[in-house]
């Protein structure tokens, strides 16, 4: 018997979360970029009806799934034209590292705020000159009696304005070998020598960027999450959700713009005859959509491994559903922005904006180069260029 891709539970709360996007769609979004304000409306429906800790446990007030279930919440979302970026932070990354690691006074004190949505965290990892590469990581933490000092700096860290705390991925120092090891730590946002500044961005989203300074911030010891020898572990835990995540993402904008192109292309009739009707215009539509579902599904079977608890597996099927992803976007909105033509590039189709975001999904969490790196030496086993 050839197993289900999605469960019968799945195609129910695509259906329900579709229909919570719809509610809002793309009109929404652009109304709260052009007022400067994050999209809360949303969230708090979404966190009320419980989709945003659909993969939080349930003795922590979630839904008791996993990526797989979160990754279909910001799918549709994107669909619908309303994504919610901070899903790939709060819930997929914090969430599931502090679920997986933290202390049962971690976990009571933070995922049942950030299953229903009263209670944000942001992530912080990429430092001025590190990027996302957690060996050359400078943001350093230094025991001072019981307690820690956290120092450094990070930029481009999503939805700070919004949270109650970041999850800081900072180095400490090893005691048997002297060198610096990753540790993560819940730094308040309202702590005393925390410094957030906004980042003057041309790309319009209803999430701001900022750049995080860390003068001697004090932490209690137990900021600290999990084990202070396990840093590496949990920091990776954390960063295939959010590859997993970066993939709905990508795969939800890219289905948004091809079904404004498909609409458009069925509608506007040149000759007597529609648009679509033409294989030059019929052709690149039908690939960027057999691009969206290849990628789709390789999403799905990182998300399948993750949830199953096979970290290597998923680490590989994760970048891989990324850097897909990614690609299959930026083709489906680029064909889609040709599709209308001049259209294309007017407020009133919407479509112009997404050039810019959706090439997003190729540079971030980690650029498509490293994750061609990644599958060079991991999966191939060719030699390391650096």
């Amino acid at each position: 018997m050839t197993p289900q891709i999605e469960t019968d539970e799945h195609k129910a709360l695509r259906a329900a979360v579709a229909t919570l996007g719809a509610k809002y769609g793309r009109e929404y979004i652009t109304r709260t970029i052009a007022e400067g304000r994050p999209p809360t409306e949303l969230w708090q429906e979404a966190g009320k009806l419980g989709y945003l800790g659909v993969n939080l446990p349930e003795e922590h007030g979630g839904g008791g799934g996993g990526i797989t279930e979160l990754s279909i919440v910001l799918e549709e979302l994107g669909a619908a034209g309303s994504p919610l970026l901070m899903l790939v932070v709060s819930p997929a990354i914090c969430g599931t590292v502090i679920s997986r690691f933290g202390t049962e006074d971690q976990k009571r004190a933070w995922l049942p705020g950030l299953a229903d949505g009263s209670l944000l965290m942001a992530f912080g990892i990429t430092e001025p000159d590190a990027g996302s590469n957690s060996h050359r990581i400078t943001t350093t933490a230094r025991k001072d009696g019981a307690d820690w000092l956290l120092t450094g700096r990070k930029v481009f860290i999503s939805g700070v304005d919004m949270a109650d705390a970041v999850l800081i991925v900072g180095r400490t120092e090893d005691a048997r070998t002297g060198r610096l090891k990753p540790c993560l730590f819940i730094v308040p946002t309202d702590a005393e020598g925390f410094q957030k500044h906004p980042i003057d961005m041309e790309l319009n989203a209803a999430e701001k960027q900022f750049e995080l300074v860390l003068d001697d911030v004090r932490l209690p010891a137990d900021a600290l999450v999990g084990d202070e020898d396990a840093g590496l572990l949990q920091l990776f835990a954390g960063l295939n959700p959010e590859r997993i995540m970066t993939a709905a993402f990508a795969i939800g904008m890219g289905r948004y713009a091809l079904s404004k192109a498909i609409e458009y292309a069925r509608d506007r009739t040149v000759w007597k005859t529609p648009i679509g009707a033409h294989q030059a215009i019929a052709h690149p539509l039908a690939q960027a959509h057999i691009d969206l579902e290849l990628a789709r599904l390789m999403m799905q079977k990182a998300a399948h491994l993750y949830d199953a608890g096979d970290d290597v597996g998923a680490g590989e099927a994760a970048n891989m559903a990324k850097y897909a992803a990614g690609e299959a976007c930026v083709r489906a909105v680029d064909q889609a922005v040709h599709t209308l033509g001049g259209n294309g590039l007017t407020r009133e189709f919407g479509l112009a904006s997404l050039i810019t975001a959706a090439r997003v999904a190729r540079i971030a969490p980690v650029s498509r180069e490293m994750i061609l790196n990644y599958v060079s030496h991991q999966t191939l086993g060719l030699p390391k260029s650096y």
